[in-house]
């Protein structure tokens, strides 16, 4: 059995209020505190997205602030040569889409954003948002609070792309994906994620041909094992040495 690797295991999931209420002195987390001031903002609306779908496109007016309940979705920046490049993929807990509280009513969509995985998520319109914000510091504050993930997340997705080597490239995507997304198991750390080919090499900058021949020689070296679409890395240590 693999032990559990500091920095590869994902975040213990937050316990339901309704099972678990919190101590008087003691602070309920800040991730359920957040989903609770979002649903309580006028406007605000639950929504489901499925796979591959568009959340919304560069260009689309910069209306709405989301919050991940659950699944993945991945951030990406269009070019005008028409390349494509991720910046981040973002998890359960994480805040986006506040280019709106940032630069006014007007302003438009700097990125693609497109649901890695079916994705429940709660939205809110910028206008309610700013509100809250002006009505109550305290929500500013969890904002910030709630948007250093996706700052941490972004900055290594930067460094996962500056690999040239697309080898380095892609183990460096799937050790990102095992902090994030990674449950331990007996046989390693299982990405918690149905990935194509297709969707690696979108996310990196690849092709699906040279994935599957990545991943391959990775799973004929005994490194990762893949059963239905789900990616298991035996020992992300040992990942990491060797293509260090």
């Amino acid at each position: 059995m693999v032990d559990a690797v500091n920095g590869f295991n994902r975040y213990s999931p937050q316990p339901d209020l309704k099972k678990s209420v919190p101590a008087a002195n003691q602070k309920p987390p800040l991730n359920r505190v957040l989903l609770d001031e979002m649903r309580a903002l006028d406007g605000a609306n639950n929504e489901q997205v499925e796979r591959s779908k568009t959340i919304f496109f560069p260009g689309d007016p910069a209306e709405r602030v989301y919050f991940i309940r659950r699944g993945a979705v991945r951030l990406s920046r269009v070019y005008e040569s028409g390349e494509e490049i991720t910046v981040a993929l973002l998890r359960e807990n994480s805040l986006f889409g506040v280019l709106s509280l940032l630069t006014g009513h007007r302003s438009d969509r700097f990125y693609h954003a497109v649901a890695f995985t079916r994705v429940e998520m709660v939205a809110a319109p910028a206008a309610s948002v700013r509100n809250a914000i002006e009505n109550d510091a305290g929500v500013g504050l969890m904002l910030l609070q709630g948007l250093s993930s996706r700052i941490l997340q972004t900055e290594t997705m930067i460094e996962t792309l500056t690999h040239r080597d697309m080898s380095s490239r892609l183990v460096s995507f799937l050790l990102v994906l095992c902090r994030d997304f990674g449950m331990p198991g007996q046989k390693g750390i299982t990405i918690d994620l149905r990935l194509s080919h297709q969707a690696i090499a979108e996310a990196i900058g690849s092709t699906r041909v040279t994935i599957t021949r990545l991943l391959g020689d990775l799973r004929n070296s005994g490194l990762v094992t893949i059963e239905r679409k789900k990616i298991t890395v035996l020992d992300p240590i040992a990942l990491a040495k060797r293509f260090n």
